[in-house]
């Protein structure tokens, strides 16, 4: 009879664990934000997350803010073959929906100037930052690369960033719509 006792314990602690990883505010439910680990030379990193409007009222995710020397929103488009990614002002949330930032063709979170890789298993903190609900405190998971061929598109989790110098980049016109490839 002691082990049930225990073994609902432990059930508790587990579930209370998984759902430590989800972040509230107001109306806005940010759901298992994460990073994918990145090759030892690797100096930028992509993190993914999603977010849940339970609200009435629309919302966007404005910034990222963390201890990186630039953290900004990108996307992952694809143009007459060509794969590039643009800068993301804003990604809209309107009541009653779900938007992924998922790796493959869309939104991501670019992490840039990395000094170490990020290694499956670390944390690290970062702020999410929208027009109505202000500042969310989040934890970023680093997860193991995903296998060849198991993302769509152009996989950040499988492209080396090293080289890539995306203070100089010309990102041009977005000229995109979210609700399209990160809408749920």
């Amino acid at each position: 009879m002691i082990f049930r006792p225990l073994a609902l314990i432990a059930a508790l602690g587990l579930a209370g664990a998984a759902q430590a990883h989800d972040f509230e505010a107001g109306g806005l439910t940010v759901l298992h934000p994460f990073a994918i680990e990145t090759a030892s030379r690797a100096t930028t990193g992509a993190g993914y997350l999603t977010i849940r409007n339970d609200g009435e009222t629309a919302d966007a995710l404005i910034g990222v803010e963390a201890d990186f020397p630039k953290v900004s929103l990108h996307e992952s488009v694809e143009a007459d073959g060509m794969m590039s990614m643009q800068p993301l002002e804003r990604i809209d949330i309107a009541p009653g929906e779900t938007v992924s930032l998922a790796p493959g063709l869309g939104g991501h979170v670019m992490f840039m100037g990395l000094d170490t890789p990020f290694e499956t298993g670390a944390r690290f903190p970062a702020t999410l930052i929208f027009e109505e609900a202000g500042e969310v405190a989040v934890e970023f998971v680093v997860e193991p690369r995903p296998e060849a061929g198991a993302e769509g598109g152009m996989g950040h989790g499988a492209m080396d960033h090293g080289d890539m110098d995306h203070g100089d980049m010309d990102h041009g016109e977005t000229g995109h719509d979210m609700d399209a490839p990160a809408t749920e």
